[in-house]
């Protein structure tokens, strides 16, 4: 599915590679060259076992989103994407899965386990795989995979038929949480879920997402997960009876560790006017800074802002476990008090206006109050929307300006998506305390 809530957030300049039925694929061109001669007998073994994935609305069984899969050895389970299916595990009462295979051979999915965190899932249909696709029980029986090597991406971009595509492996991705390889070859929308392999056909990892921004940039999950996650299904008597609750488990796992680990350093610290701000800079947070301050503007301003460069996708509606974090200092010689202050207050409403109500989460509930710390005093108002679906996980959202001087402001907005109410409340409590004019607090990130 082209997600371009994804897109347009920074995370990693990223979409996913299932097709929604609403896209219009016309507009996007599947730029898959003429596959090599090794390329062409490695879709010809392959292709019996190539499956492709489509969710339907049950009520008139029109066709909402497609993906591709592939079949496991000689069972009859499937390893696709969990955003391929995230409609079916979410929403059974409303969506049903689809799979059709390469001879036009159709039928029903049973989705069985679920990996939100690194966006894989399996189902169960009707039919064994040959052998081809082959995943050993232990993740150190995996191939080694070395920079620079060929690998082979198949599925069905675009809707258009399946298809094989040809790039080189080079290395991991560490900008997330969880690692990701990157894949220097073209695979477009319609093709998550589907296998990447080795020239001799060993499992390398399975297609997820594609940069927008750039040529021949896309992503795989690695081949260890999926490993796990079939053992998972192989061990469990069951599948969930509820989907939402597994996810809901995986997410509140997922929060607690990307927490811990943003905290147990202590905050660095930038300069923006005479205020010491906190930031995180890691594998995980990227800083960028900004300024449009001019001699002849009324006003300037200085601008720092920090974000997760990815985020879990939870739906084509929402993504979470995704940290924001920015500071403006906004200056004025020329304005006089009043005239600024007004400004500056309007400024701080439209912040706390700013954000959209959500299906899938409750209205905002804000407090405001006066807060001071060693060296600051602020104005402070904090939100919480709760996730409806997602007992237990929370929105956080802290937007303070500074009120110890008439012709500056320093304002800091901190978003926390899907997070406990202690977790939240833990990372509010460091940007409070930490926020100081004139000198780098001494308080770091002690929890």
């Amino acid at each position: 599915m082209l997600k371009k809530q994804f897109a347009s957030l920074l995370f990693f300049a990223a979409i996913s590679l299932h097709s929604h039925a609403q896209t219009d694929q016309n507009n996007e061109v599947a730029n898959l060259p003429p596959p090599s001669s090794s390329a062409q007998k490695l879709y010809s073994a392959a292709k019996n076992d190539l499956l492709q994935i489509r969710v339907l609305v049950k009520n008139g069984r029109t066709q909402s989103s497609v993906g591709s899969g592939f079949l496991v050895g000689q069972s009859d389970l499937v390893v696709t994407n969990y955003h391929v299916v995230s409609q079916i595990a979410l929403e059974p009462e409303v969506y049903v899965g689809e799979y059709v295979d390469t001879h036009d051979q159709r039928g029903g999915v049973e989705l069985l386990a679920v990996d939100v965190l690194h966006d894989l899932a399996v189902v169960r249909i009707a039919r064994k795989g040959t052998g081809f696709f082959q995943v050993p029980d232990k993740i150190e029986q995996l191939a080694p995979l070395n920079q620079g090597q060929y690998l082979y991406s198949l599925g069905n971009p675009l809707d258009l038929g399946f298809a094989i595509s040809e790039g080189a492996y080079n290395g991991v991705i560490a900008r997330s949480f969880y690692d990701q390889f990157l894949f220097t070859g073209p695979i477009n929308s319609g093709m998550s879920g589907g296998p990447n392999v080795t020239a001799n056909g060993a499992l390398a990892g399975v297609n997820v997402a594609k940069r927008t921004d750039g040529e021949l940039v896309s992503f795989l999950v690695p081949g260890r997960f999926v490993v796990e996650l079939l053992n998972k299904v192989h061990q469990q008597k069951n599948p969930p009876a509820k989907f939402s609750d597994e996810v809901t488990r995986q997410l509140i796992v997922h929060q607690n560790f990307m927490v811990d680990q943003l905290l147990a350093t202590p905050l660095n610290f930038k300069s923006l006017g005479p205020y010491q701000v906190p930031v995180r800079e890691s594998d995980q947070m990227r800083c960028w800074g900004s300024s449009n301050s001019k001699d002849n503007a009324s006003f300037g301003e200085d601008r720092i802002n920090c974000a997760m460069e990815s985020a879990i996708y939870i739906s084509h509606k929402l993504q979470t476990g995704h940290i924001n974090l920015s500071h403006i200092y906004t200056h004025s010689s020329s304005l006089g008090s009043l005239r600024f202050a007004r400004m500056m207050s309007n400024q701080f409403k439209n912040q706390i206006n700013s954000s959209n109500r959500q299906s899938n989460l409750t209205a905002a509930a804000c407090a405001e109050d006066f807060v001071k710390n060693d060296s600051s005093a602020m104005r402070a108002v904090i939100c919480t929307r709760a996730y409806r679906k997602f007992i237990g996980l929370y929105d956080f959202m802290l937007i303070t300006a500074s009120l110890d001087q008439e012709k500056e402001v320093l304002q800091t907005n901190l978003t926390v998506r899907g997070v406990s109410y202690e977790n939240g409340m833990r990372i509010i409590r460091q940007v409070l305390k930490n926020v100081s004019r004139n000198k780098v607090p001494a308080t770091g990130a002690k929890k």
